[in-house]
């Protein structure tokens, strides 16, 4: 826009991965909002972007969009309309805009060796909405899954920003590996995860033993299985567990080792849940061990 002031505009939408339409909504909002974030953003505007069966009962369709209404009002969003189609199953998201100060933008390219990684959200939301969809899994065990996935990443960019991010990407679609090597790819550089140390949804490991994942667990460890290295003790389904697909996943942030005790001191004084979960290498690979 000018020399302070970049514009960040995005969209995403998708079919729904929980059954209460208000929360399906809800969730597609955080999800589509979370690239502004994941750039340093803060959005001001959307569009509604829906795709709804004619059979779907109207009460439905509007809880849909209830819930995407009520989490663009907490994160300060006004939707300005957008379109609907007529489709043979339910999809929405949306066409979100933000504006980003050009000194604090965030991209994938910056991490250094040394940096040390931080994840605001834990992973497995992948396993549980397959769960839920084949009846896996009991309502009141995916609640608190639920809740993080409707959270949104505004605070989790405001502590990368003010903690001086090099770095940064939501972890979406391709997993917490994938995304993760989109940004060694970038940078030039590899990460160490301590497998330990990364947070896992309530039941997402004990559904991994089940194998209970959805397919794009397979695509995504097909695809970026091959740059990454286990260590020999990770069985193979705690292996696929992390290249599981998230749904509106938490921002995974690269910070330098001078501001790391900085940062998890803001992020414990405001209550902004991170976890440290490894640090960059100059190997080039992905290593989790």
């Amino acid at each position: 826009m000018d020399e302070q002031r970049a514009l960040v505009v995005t969209t995403d939408f998708f079919t729904p991965v929980v059954d209460d339409p208000f929360d399906y909504g809800a969730i597609a909002a955080a999800n589509s909002l979370s690239d502004i974030y994941a750039m340093g953003g803060e959005p001001f505007l959307a569009l509604n972007i829906a795709a709804f069966p004619p059979q779907l009962p109207a009460e439905i369709a509007a809880e849909i969009l209830r819930g995407g209404a009520e989490k663009a009002r907490e994160a300060g969003v006004v939707i300005a309309g957008g379109h609907t189609i007529q489709d043979k199953e339910p999809k929405y998201g949306l066409v979100a805009i933000g504006y980003a100060r050009t000194d604090q933008f965030l991209t994938k390219k910056g991490v250094e060796p040394g940096d040390i990684l931080y994840l605001s959200k834990p992973i497995g939301g992948g396993v549980i909405t397959s769960a839920i969809k084949t009846d896996r899994i009991r309502d009141e065990e995916v609640g608190e899954t639920l809740g993080w996935m409707k959270r949104l990443n505004r605070d989790a960019a405001a502590l990368a920003i003010s903690s001086g991010a090099r770095a940064a990407t939501d972890i979406t679609g391709f997993s917490l590996l994938g995304h993760a090597w989109e940004m060694a790819s970038a940078s030039g550089v590899g990460l160490r995860f301590l497998f330990e140390a990364i947070p896992l949804f309530p039941n997402a490991a004990r559904l991994a033993a089940e194998w209970c994942f959805p397919g794009g667990s397979f695509d995504n460890a097909e695809f970026f299985g091959p740059r990454v290295v286990f260590a020999p003790e990770l069985t193979q389904d705690i292996q696929l567990l992390l290249f599981d697909p998230q749904t509106s996943g938490g921002l995974l942030f690269a910070v330098s080792p001078e501001q790391a005790r900085r940062c998890e001191q803001e992020a414990r004084e405001k209550s902004i849940p991170v976890w440290r979960v490894g640090e960059a290498t100059s190997t080039g690979v992905i290593e989790v061990v």
